[in-house]
């Protein structure tokens, strides 16, 4: 096996990935090195983007309760504010717009000016396929199909100052649309298993199982002739961490599953200063064509585990919580009306979450028309009135300190959303 320039090499829960030309993972050989680096004039800075998986319904997310519509288009989704309603009932923002009470966890720091809102978010293009849809937010580019680097790939390249291996990680099984590209990324499904396996000169280093020991034995001379046993010594430097031994900071429990579990290795991965700058997780489930429920059922569950791993890992961060900035996406949103099998169809706008303390908080940003079907895109979803571009910009180019926009999202020229204390 030869090394190409798309180089997957995988085992178990990692998936290391090169896509520059020529494919060779050299930028490993320096990571040994790198890991303590500081940027000139203060700490790394982190961006953890999640995506919602599935188009959230974000009508259902941040209710704008007071209009009298609501109630008549989702006589069974629909929900009212306050403690007495049935399940809990919404928490109110700001007296226009309540918080789904799966999201609880949010309202304190949406109180505190931490978290932002921004409603009535979403692509220019109007496909309601997954599929394309979910490309097009990861290669910012919408209705460009081809696009070959994703947004957070071309933000990393961006970075001025030196990167080390682990500036970009995923913590999926496989390597998200939005950082393919020719800078180096990570997928890490799992940090107990990321470890490479490589025969040297007598011994086998942190065995990982059989099938990349097949692939390396058929690379390893090649690739250590390139990189050097300094590249493998970057790759070990996670299997250093006390992984098993970890406890999060601040008493913060994570909800079991994929969520929580991403958030906790991306809690470990910035407190033992490796250089990442860009986190990537995901949350998926968010698909409710059935039963989606109101205070209680589908919604409410993946609201509630989105709500407690961001806020876990938030509490856990403690006092690097300065340097960490995290930003939610959905492909798009929901219908208005709900359906016969008590959900809701694709639709068009949704709602994104915005959380750090660099965040004007404490505000839902965007615009949402008036619930009747004159103003609604195509007689019934929410239209898009923010350009995602617009948000994405804005929050990493803010935090990461990136100018350059329209080398992020190629043909955007549109401004940046006010949601960052500039």
């Amino acid at each position: 096996m030869g090394v190409t320039r798309r180089a997957f090499l995988k085992s178990g829960g990692l998936a290391l990935v090169t896509l520059g030309v020529g494919g060779s993972p050299l930028f490993l050989a320096r990571a040994a090195q790198q890991t303590t680096a500081r940027v000139q004039g203060g700490k790394r800075r982190v961006l953890v983007a999640i995506f919602q998986r599935g188009a959230m319904d974000g009508l259902m997310a941040v209710s704008p309760f007071s209009d009298p519509a609501l109630m008549s288009m989702r006589p069974r989704l629909g929900m009212s504010v306050g403690p007495n309603a049935p399940g809990g009932g919404l928490i109110d923002l700001d007296g226009r717009f309540g918080l789904h009470p799966g999201f609880s966890g949010f309202a304190p720091l949406f109180r505190s000016g931490q978290l932002a809102i921004v409603h009535g978010v979403g692509s220019p293009d109007p496909t309601r396929s997954h599929f394309d849809a979910q490309d097009y937010m990861e290669t910012g580019t919408p209705g460009v199909k081809g696009t070959e680097s994703g947004w957070l790939n071309r933000a990393s390249g961006l970075l001025t100052h030196e990167r080390t291996a682990f500036c970009s990680c995923a913590m999926t099984p496989f390597l998200p649309r939005s950082l393919y590209g020719k800078e180096p990324a990570l997928a890490i499904a799992n940090l107990g298993d990321f470890a490479i396996n490589v025969r040297s000169t007598n011994t086998i280093v942190q065995s990982a199982g059989s099938t990349l020991e097949t692939l390396y034995e058929e690379t390893s001379q090649r690739l250590l002739h390139e990189v050097g046993q300094e590249g493998f010594d970057a790759m070990k430097l996670v299997s250093r961490l006390p992984l098993k031994d970890y406890v999060p900071s601040n008493g913060a429990v994570y909800p079991m599953g994929p969520l929580g579990n991403s958030l906790k290795q991306i809690a470990q991965l910035t407190k033992a200063d490796v250089g990442l700058e860009i986190a990537f997780a995901e949350s998926s489930g968010w698909d409710t064509h059935v039963g989606q429920g109101a205070a209680n059922g589908i919604f409410a569950q993946r609201a509630k585990d989105l709500a407690e791993a961001i806020t876990a890992f938030w509490s856990d961060l403690g006092p690097l919580a300065d340097d960490v900035t995290i930003m939610t996406m959905t492909e798009f949103g929901r219908t208005v009306y709900e359906n016969g099998s008590g959900g809701t169809d694709h639709g068009r706008a949704s709602c994104l979450f915005i959380l750090g303390n660099d965040v004007k908080g404490g505000k839902v940003y965007g615009e949402v028309p008036p619930l009747v079907k004159e103003e609604l895109e195509d007689g019934r979803d929410i239209p898009v009135t923010t350009d995602f571009r617009s948000v994405f910009s804005a929050v990493a180019g803010t935090h990461l300190g990136i100018d350059k926009d329209a080398m992020i999202f190629p043909g955007w020229t549109g401004a940046r959303a006010r949601v960052m204390q500039v």
